[in-house]
């Protein structure tokens, strides 16, 4: 009987063996073995990794038809459907090198060109990067690109901007799609409630732009492109929570309308109602939102395969911080401060190709731009509409690639401050061109110039040149020059003008501000024996300014004085990126800058105030194929800035210290779904630590037991030992400090 048992076993067992399955192979790269590459069954958890001679195995297998997929840093992934119907299987690839620099990119010279062959160089950013450190808002997930530093202007109500090189916020151009929607008013909002998962990549530009972008794109531009409806997943969604009680979800979907005509939607819902005072003065360490936003992107599909594509996004933001008793029924009034602000916003883009035998493009975008805030009792109800078109026409001639354009920018802006006596209106028109020469394979030239005539300050003319030279394919040098200006919009672009008990002093007529820019960039790829890439990407600038606006706070501690700078601004440094993608699946980022930003007024030359010494970012990334895990390990470090202290007798620091935020992750993959989960800001660094407080007079929001003297100086009292009055700007840093975060993707392809 025992004897009959085994044999009915090892009869089953056969019969099962029979029906499984193996595929082996080997992994080269024109002839060489490739060690520790990942080979692995799509939709399944199977997979394996080559050894040292380039050889792999995935065992028990149903017979059955598989996507097998061949994937190495640096290498482009391969894929092969494969049916198995026997015991053994035999499978090999060959791969080749991924040119990353092969990218196309359009923020440069307002034409699609690979990254390699752009004179202008451009940093590429895809939604890879912004998985490795998950945030809320755009505006968060630039904390890990070097050289660009999300700037909190405000401690209650925690706006901010972007710096890049150390340029104030204004200076940057925030594009999306190509279109310069985000400015004016939604500066410090523009970049919340993008759905990530909307997101192509994210080009940034350093260095004035302004001979094809006009105003605002002084110090550089950061082009957010959006997904084609063609690429886009058929549904996606994307949610995480973190232990401070943040929710942040993604959602969309595509749909094929007719034959012609698909449709993607995408929104974005941000809450945290979560009030918590760490740092014990009794304000709201962060700012409590409810936000929601909602996307949709049209493409249509025409004959010649002409392009035509229709985006639109409605944006509402409630957010408010302040005292922590405070609630809506305070709002306005003097009783218990808090800045509670009410953002509603529209905005319209598209890009039309004429149908026309030339390559002709039509590009228009609108905003309407609503704000209904309150800064303790004082009220800032604004409104701005901003619409813009440009026709552009691209001609290749011999060696010449031209690219001719006219464009116009409407302006409409109006509020209920002193400042603004009747509502400002304004038309902007311009013309620019532009010619990239290619003289041969290696080196090539860009000239190009803008004509802007704005009615307030006349005509504004910015030439540009870009020199590239490519000694090989992984060795590029490029040099750029130009011009740039800034039409200042003042309370749009300084909300610190109305948070706190400054008093706001506009000491003349403002003019446009002029930079003047060169700017030398390296580019230099290496391929070790054992395949490891290293790519370096270093960039040196000096920017001069003149006509300069920047906030004065230390003539007068009790005032913020707006004029042109009496002299001029330099600022000058050098960047640079390591790239480093090892064999066994380690890649590692790091990237630092070092600079120096002056402004010099009668013969004395001082620091920018909030504006660091050096910068440092990193993210290592591991994966692991069996189980599929990413492990992301992500930081920054910056150097010391100036603080804006409000008298001599103020006692906290007037520089900060050496300060960084780091985190990390871990997520596990598993077909369409991705889990993952970590700890934000590790360190748990928030900006009073070695202060005795961060908000002056805290206890005192309305200034009602400060004394002044007949000229308007606060005078030192027992209530008031340091002389100061309330002001919430000396912020250099998140106050959030450590927290938990768990999040799930889904992605329907």
């Amino acid at each position: 009987m025992r004897l009959l048992f085994l044999l009915l076993t090892f009869s089953i067992s056969s019969i099962y063996a029979q029906n499984k399955g193996s595929i082996t192979g080997k992994i080269t790269s024109e002839g060489e073995p490739l060690a520790f590459v990942n080979v692995y069954l799509g939709n399944t958890t199977k997979g394996s990794t080559t050894d040292k001679n380039g050889n792999y195995t995935i065992t028990d297998l149903d017979y059955d038809t598989y996507t097998i997929y061949a994937s190495f840093t640096g290498f482009k992934t391969k894929k092969q459907h494969l049916t198995i119907t026997k015991p053994s299987t035999v499978l090999n690839f060959d791969l080749n090198e991924s040119e990353s620099l092969d990218e196309i990119v359009i923020s440069g010279t307002l034409k699609p060109i690979s990254r390699r062959d752009s004179p202008v160089p451009v940093e590429v950013y895809s939604t890879t990067f912004l998985k490795k450190n998950p945030t809320p808002s755009i505006f968060e997930a630039m904390q890990n690109v070097n050289g660009v530093r999300p700037q909190i202007n405000c401690n209650v109500c925690n706006t901010g901007d972007i710096h890049i090189n150390g340029l104030e916020g204004p200076y940057t151009l925030v594009l999306i799609d190509g279109m310069p929607i985000v400015s004016g008013l939604s500066t410090v909002y523009g970049l919340s409630g993008i759905p990530n998962s909307l997101i192509e990549q994210i080009e940034i530009v350093k260095g004035p732009a302004s001979s094809l972008y006009g105003s605002e794109a002084v110090g550089g531009l950061i082009n957010v492109i959006t997904k084609s409806p063609d690429k886009a997943s058929k549904f996606f969604a994307d949610g995480f929570v973190t232990s401070w009680g943040e929710v942040n979800a993604d959602l969309g979907f595509k749909a094929n309308i007719s034959d012609k005509t698909s449709l993607l939607v995408g929104v974005n819902y941000f809450n945290y109602s979560n009030p918590i005072d760490n740092n014990n003065d009794n304000f709201t360490d962060l700012t409590l939102q409810d936000r929601i936003s909602v996307f949709q992107k049209w493409n249509f599909k025409r004959k010649n395969n002409r392009v035509f594509d229709v985006a639109g996004r409605f944006f509402y933001e409630d957010r408010w911080g302040g005292e922590m008793q405070w609630n809506k029924s305070y709002r306005g009034g003097d009783e218990v401060y808090g800045e509670s602000i009410y953002t509603t916003r529209y905005e319209l883009l598209g890009n039309y190709q004429l149908p026309v035998k030339e390559n002709m493009f039509l590009q228009f975008s609108y905003t309407d731009h609503d704000q209904n805030s309150v800064y303790g009792d004082t009220p800032y109800l604004a409104q701005q509409r901003i619409g813009f078109t440009q026709l552009t026409w691209y001609k290749t001639y011999n060696k010449h690639d031209i690219l001719v354009g006219t464009a116009a920018r409407y302006n409409y802006y109006n509020d209920n401050t002193t400042a603004t006596d009747t509502a400002d209106e304004v038309t902007i028109p311009s013309v620019f061109i532009q010619d990239n020469i290619a003289f041969n394979s290696k080196s090539n030239l860009l000239l190009g110039a803008r004509y802007d005539y704005d009615e307030r300050h006349g005509s504004i003319f910015t030439p540009r040149i870009a020199y590239k030279y490519k000694s090989d394919n992984e060795t590029i040098l490029r040099f750029n020059a130009g011009t740039g200006f800034r039409v200042v919009n003042l309370f749009t672009e300084e909300h610190a003008a109305l948070t706190g008990a400054r008093d706001v002093i506009i000491a003349e007529e403002l003019e446009p501000e002029r930079s003047y820019n060169i700017n030398f960039n390296y580019l230099k790829t290496f391929y070790t024996k054992n395949h490891n890439i290293f790519t370096i990407d270093a960039s040196a600038w000096y920017t001069y300014f003149t006509n300069v606006i920047l906030p004065d706070y230390d003539t007068n501690p009790n005032e913020i004085i707006y004029d042109n700078l009496d002299g001029h601004a330099i600022t000058t440094g050098v960047s640079a990126n390591l790239d480093i993608s090892f064999t066994n699946g380690l890649k590692v980022l790091v990237g630092a800058t070092i600079q120096d930003v002056t402004q010099t007024e009668d013969g004395e030359t001082s620091k920018q105030i909030l504006t660091e010494s050096f910068s440092g970012t990193w993210g290592v990334s591991y994966t692991f194929y069996n189980p599929k895990i990413a492990l992301d390990y992500t930081g920054n470090i910056y150097g010391p800035m100036r603080l804006p202290l409000l008298s001599d007798l103020d006692p906290r620091s007037e520089y900060s210290p050496v300060w960084s935020i780091q985190n990390i992750q871990a997520t596990y993959i598993l077909a369409d779904f991705e889990i993952y989960g970590g700890v934000k800001n590790i360190l748990d660094w928030t900006p009073n630590k070695g202060n005795p407080f961060i908000i002056a007079r805290a206890d005192d929001p309305f200034d009602k037991n400060v004394e002044f003297d007949n000229n308007g100086d606060v005078i030192a009292t027992a209530d008031n030992p340091y002389a100061l009055t309330f002001d919430p700007t000396y912020v250099y840093a998140p106050n959030q400090g450590r927290r938990l975060f768990v999040g799930l993707r889904y992605n329907l392809r």
